[in-house]
């Protein structure tokens, strides 16, 4: 046991993953799993490659448009299997990130180094009919749009849950945090329930959740709540489907996270999620998206944020695939309406096969993008130095082009 609590106390970084390895002589079933893309590109003006953004957008097309050296490791080591079959284990993340155009020293103003899960879980528990018991920081019920990297209804946490317990044909979630992203301030208590498994069509199945955001001890602070439903439709057109509406106010208007707690009630926000995977044949398949949400604010700063598009990819050989990407951006906003419009091509090479989720894949690409006036002002104001303002690597240009190569591969 001495050992053991090592393991949960151990200080951040690799090493903390490589103690959860030799925990305990009874552990067993070691999975290592780990996520990595690395890459270098430039500006057509010259220097370092600088991603396209809109300012009001919550998410980018990400093809061609990622701008950091970004790694994740993970490890899970089960410590305990017990005589009524559960399971004791415990799983750590590291996570490294650095800018492109820096050393990658993964620390200081340009990069990190952190342990962005930690936690142990008691599984697959008899009492709680196959469910489980968590406690620590961990990447929870992360719903995510993949070609923006885009997570809309989120309950990543440090705090603990009962995860997925059955009751009838229906899966029962609870989640108690207290702080859900890393830059968070100040330590908000916020409850997650979460009820799946209702089969309302043929292939078809809606999961439903609350998250009620309790009012923090500072100074004109507000409770909040939100309120999400998610549709996953399989076979369709062949592939998967997947809508989900949410609604929320006060600090509840983060949608998939604790949002501003300075908001009050009569702040609103609602979010439309389509989007749909397809591998229509072995060697053709993609993703497509639509993302509208409205902001309403009773102090005038009302914005409506529209996202459309799309990525698509063709084998030419079992290692060879064309993939494209095609993305729209517009936020109405105090100052006029912002756009940006992306696109990327990048002959790519596919060592593991043809499909569209094939990974790794190493790429070479060339992205070009073009934005508004409106969309230029806005990022002179709020993103001072980034790609569309008139600080950035493209100067009063309302478009640009980037180029580089990228690998991006993960496994379990």
């Amino acid at each position: 046991m001495k050992t053991t609590q090592q393991t949960l106390t151990c200080s951040v970084g690799v090493p903390c993953l490589l103690a959860l390895a030799f925990a305990t002589p009874q552990a067993q079933a070691l999975e290592f799993t780990g996520y990595v893309r690395s890459g270098i590109g430039g500006a057509d003006t010259g220097g370092t490659q600088q991603c396209f953004q809109l300012p009001g957008a919550q998410s980018k097309y990400r093809l061609g448009n990622e701008c950091e050296q970004y790694i994740e490791l993970d490890l899970r080591q089960d410590l305990f299997r017990l005589d009524d079959g559960s399971v004791i284990s415990v799983e750590g993340m590291a996570q490294l990130y650095n800018q492109y155009g820096h050393t990658p020293k993964f620390t200081g103003d340009y990069g990190f180094a952190r342990m962005n899960q930690m936690y142990a879980e008691w599984s697959n528990m008899p009492a709680l009919n196959g469910g489980s018991l968590w406690a620590g920081r961990r990447f929870y019920k992360r719903n995510d749009i993949h070609i923006t990297d885009f997570y809309y209804w989120n309950q990543s946490a440090t705090g603990f849950g009962i995860d997925e317990m059955k009751i009838g044909d229906l899966k029962y979630s609870y989640v108690f945090s207290r702080k859900d992203n890393y830059d968070q301030e100040p330590y908000i208590n916020r409850h997650d329930f979460n009820v799946g498994g209702f089969q309302v069509n043929p292939g078809g199945e809606l999961e439903v959740g609350v998250s009620y955001i309790d009012k923090p001890d500072s100074t004109d602070a507000n409770s909040g709540w939100a309120v999400s439903a998610q549709h996953k439709q399989q076979d369709f057109l062949g592939g998967v489907n997947t809508v989900a509406l949410q609604y929320g106010r006060g600090p509840g208007t983060g949608l998939g996270y604790t949002g501003d707690p300075t908001l009050d009630s009569s702040n609103r926000s609602w979010r439309l999620v389509e989007f749909f995977d397809f591998q229509m044949t072995p060697r053709l398949g993609g993703q497509v998206q639509l993302v509208y949400q409205k902001d309403k604010r009773p102090d005038g700063a009302d914005q409506n944020w529209l996202s459309i598009g799309g990525r698509t990819s063709y084998a030419f050989t079992e290692q060879f695939k064309l993939v494209g990407e095609i993305g729209r951006d517009q936020v109405e906003a105090p100052g006029g309406t912002r756009k940006l419009t992306k696109f990327t091509i990048a002959p790519t090479w596919s060592p593991s096969g043809p499909g569209f989720w094939e990974r790794p894949e190493i790429r070479l690409y060339y992205t070009y993008a073009s934005w508004n006036r409106a969309a230029q002002q806005a990022a002179n104001l709020l993103a001072d130095g980034s790609a569309l303002s008139e600080n950035g690597a493209f100067g009063s240009a309302r478009n640009g082009s980037n180029f580089g190569v990228q690998v991006e591969y993960w496994w379990k």
